[in-house]
């Protein structure tokens, strides 16, 4: 018996068809995952964007529980206005982090609970704009990052390589810092072929993530429906009793899953409110 649903954003709820599933998640999706909130079932967000971005579609569909932010950094619940969890990033490693992607012309942005800073060299560069769009929100543009960071508290550092070489450079980099930090990479519908870097504290993950909010509602895993679209989300789906993939997922993803399993199903693309299909498999609606 399904009692839980974690369903990551880009690619499964928010697609690339403007008007239809964006900026905002088809009608119809925000109304099921509302009527299913209202029937008892607990339905969390589970992304890598910037916590805030989610608060919208949180708000629209009133979904009344926990969501997962930043990649696993934040657990957070907006209708309660309640932060369950916050990991914050050593000042140390972010101040060497910004050194080096700033040396090497990285474009870069850096991440609270509530929103996200650029510096002011950056702010002209094309990236920032399509990003914004993504966040629903413009970023804080300060003078100096470095200097920014003795007064903020950083749950994340998201490098945004414009090119394969840049994205090398970025994982060349990390590596100094895997033994304190993790990398995770994402993509987004509608920032195609753009991969957005993620670095958070150590064992930072969706999974954990999931792990600690269905462990506070006392809810076997084994009966929850995990939805993604991309490897980092394979990290929670593989955990749940019932797995669920869109027809847009990556081949990793999708060679990933045990398509012969009955409690697994590859449902149609977010274009096509593939969510929705998924659902009706698994006879939730």
């Amino acid at each position: 018996m399904i009692q839980a649903i974690v369903l990551d954003i880009d690619g499964v709820i928010i697609g690339n068809k403007k008007g239809f599933n964006w900026p905002l998640p088809n009608v119809e999706v925000l109304s099921t995952l509302k009527k299913l909130c209202e029937e008892g079932i607990v339905v969390s967000l589970c992304t890598s964007k910037g916590t805030f971005a989610a608060k919208e579609i949180i708000e629209k569909a009133h979904l009344d529980n926990l969501h997962i932010g930043d990649g696993g950094a934040v657990i957070v619940d907006f209708i309660k206005n309640k932060t369950f969890e916050i990991n914050f990033i050593e000042k140390d490693f972010i101040k060497k982090l910004v050194t080096e992607f700033q040396k090497n012309n990285i474009y870069l942005e850096l991440y609270n609970s509530t929103g996200y800073f650029i510096d002011k060299k950056t702010a002209s560069n094309n990236l920032r704009s399509k990003h914004a769009k993504i966040l629903y929100q413009q970023p804080k543009i300060v003078d100096n990052l470095l200097d920014k960071v003795d007064n903020i508290e950083i749950v994340k550092i998201m490098p945004i390589p414009k090119n394969e070489n840049e994205k090398n450079i970025v994982i060349d980099i990390f590596q100094s810092f895997k033994k304190d930090l993790t990398l995770q990479w994402g993509v987004h519908p509608t920032a195609h072929p753009a991969e957005f870097g993620a670095i958070t504290k150590k064992g930072i993950s969706k999974g954990e993530s999931v792990k600690k909010i269905f462990n506070f509602y006392k809810i076997p895993l084994k009966n929850i429906l995990g939805v993604g679209d991309g490897m980092t989300d394979w990290g929670f789906i593989k955990l749940c009793g019932y797995k669920g993939i869109m027809g847009n997922s990556s081949e990793e993803l999708k060679k990933a899953l045990n398509q012969k399993d009955k409690n697994s199903f590859t449902g149609t693309g977010v274009n096509e409110n593939g969510l929705l299909s998924i659902f009706k498999y698994f006879k939730l609606i």
